[in-house]
């Protein structure tokens, strides 16, 4: 596959960066901090294609599908991070959100040169977990062309998922053939190509909002209080104990023995200790409103 580099946004010389190698080291972080600002602005122009993605998101996990990362190098590792933090922070299972990297494991941690130029790869790595049209996938790629997301995409495209392409460039060719194509412009960067900087950074927003919003609409935000949150060590046991107390009001003492009562669960302690009602009461109501706090206190 031909590249021309030339065409590519991301890959564009910044003008403000020229002679960066020239200054003193405050100003070599002021320069690039002075990029970084525009990320947030670029991610606030792409909001409605977010939105929609946040609710097929929400549609296809409601149903029972999976959201998948695709992505190679910066991209693929940055979708692994998002999706393994959704089991800690949110009580999912490690299925329902998996990130995909080209060159596998050890691509985390060493590049594997020449596996994101497969088309057939992202493919075979999509069967293997058995991709079904209950799915999404969500390719990553910061030049909208790598060949890896690419083949992903058109192979969860054949098979009836819902697809969506996340890149810097205006035009991709991923956005070809996702149905829906979120474009971060964030321009060139500080250090030319280096996508590692602000098209990874916009990449870690979205994918931050992708899941955190769909989890707030699945109900496992109350308030604003991440109330599935496993306590599966000391700091997270605290932290459902303040989450408890955040929500309801009461001492840390009684949050505590509520949590003890409700097996570790946050969302059970709190329907307890609101409407004064039993573990399992509190599990039933939670059964009935599908996991959501309000709506469970609502009914009582």
């Amino acid at each position: 596959m031909k590249i021309n580099l030339d065409k590519l946004l991301t890959e564009g010389c910044n003008p403000n960066t020229v002679n960066i190698d020239r200054q003193t080291t405050l100003d070599i972080v002021r320069l690039i901090n002075a990029e970084d600002q525009k990320v947030a602005l670029a991610v606030k122009e792409v909001l409605p294609q977010i939105a929609r993605a946040v609710d097929w998101t929400t549609d296809c996990l409601q149903a029972g599908g999976r959201l998948f990362y695709i992505g190679a190098g910066t991209s693929g590792r940055l979708g692994i991070l998002d999706a393994s933090e959704c089991p800690p922070t949110y009580g999912t299972s490690p299925e329902m959100v998996q990130g995909l990297i080209a060159g596998g494991k050890t691509a985390v941690f060493r590049a594997v040169e020449g596996a994101e130029d497969s088309l057939a790869l992202a493919a075979d790595d999509l069967k293997q977990k058995h991709l079904t049209n209950k799915d999404i996938v969500v390719g990553i790629a910061a030049s909208g062309r790598t060949p890896y997301v690419l083949g992903g995409l058109r192979y969860a495209r054949e098979v009836g998922c819902k697809t969506i392409a996340v890149s810097s460039t205006p035009e991709p060719e991923i956005g070809s053939v996702a149905a829906l194509s979120i474009e971060i412009l964030t321009g060139p960067e500080a250090i030319t190509g280096s996508t590692r900087m602000k098209a990874g950074t916009a990449q870690k927003m979205v994918l931050n909002m992708l899941t955190t919003a769909t989890m707030i609409k699945l109900g496992k935000v109350y308030g604003n209080l991440m109330v599935d949150v496993q306590a599966t060590n000391h700091k997270l046991n605290e932290r459902a104990k303040r989450i408890v107390t955040l929500a309801t009001g009461c001492p840390g003492e009684e949050a505590e023995q509520a949590l003890i009562r409700a097996e570790g669960s946050a969302k059970t302690a709190i329907v307890m200790l609101l409407a004064g009602i039993s573990a399992d009461a509190a599990h039933d109501l939670l059964r009935r409103t599908k996991g959501r706090v309000s709506e469970a206190i609502d009914i009582i």
